[in-house]
C-alpha cells in the first residue's frame, strides 16, 4: 500500500544524547523568558545585560573581542551593541594605545547603577526558578553543564 503524502515517515526514537540536548535547549529557553521580560522593562536586551555583567567583572576594561568571547549568546555585531550601551551612558570606550583597531570598553557609573538596581530582582527570579533543587543538586548540575561545554568546545 503506498504511503499517503500526509503520513509521516517513521523515524527511529532519538538517541539519549539527542533527547538530553533537546531538554537542555527547552530548559534554557524556558528559564530565560522571565529575566528577559524584566530586562525589557528596563529597556535592556539580554545581550546588553550580559555585556554589563561582563564589564562589571572586569573593572580595568576589556577589548571588544574579549567581550565577544565571554558572551553567553554570540552577537555578530558587538560594535553596534556597545554603541547602544555607550549612547545610554552605561559604558565608556577608549583606545588604549596607538593601534586604532583596539577599543577598550569599561562599565560606566550608570551601568553599575543599572546592575545594582537589577541584582536583587534577577537573583530572586533565579531562586524561584532553581532554588527547589537545593545547593547540592545545583552544584552537581553546574558541574555537569560545565563538563558538557568543555567537551563540546
Amino acid at each position: 500500500m503506498p504511503i499517503s503524502r500526509f503520513t509521516s515517515a517513521s523515524r527511529p526514537a532519538p538517541c539519549l544524547e539527542e533527547s538530553v540536548f533537546v531538554e537542555i535547549l527547552r530548559t534554557g529557553e524556558g528559564l530565560s523568558q522571565t529575566p528577559a521580560h524584566l530586562l525589557k522593562e528596563h529597556d535592556l536586551t539580554t545581550n546588553q545585560y550580559n555585556v554589563l555583567r561582563i564589564l562589571r567583572g572586569a573593572p580595568e576594561g576589556l577589548l571588544c573581542g574579549e567581550i565577544a568571547s565571554r558572551m553567553i549568546s554570540r552577537d555578530p555585531d558587538i560594535t553596534r551593541l556597545l554603541d547602544r550601551l555607550e549612547a545610554r551612558g552605561l559604558i565608556g570606550r577608549s583606545r588604549p594605545d596607538q593601534d586604532r583597531r583596539r577599543v577598550l570598553a569599561r562599565i560606566a557609573p550608570g551601568g553599575l547603577a543599572v546592575l545594582k538596581g537589577l541584582d536583587g530582582a534577577i537573583c530572586g527570579i533565579h531562586r524561584r526558578q532553581l532554588g527547589h533543587l537545593g545547593a547540592k543538586r545545583l552544584a552537581q548540575l553546574s558541574r555537569l553543564l560545565a563538563i558538557c561545554r568543555n567537551e563540546a568546545g
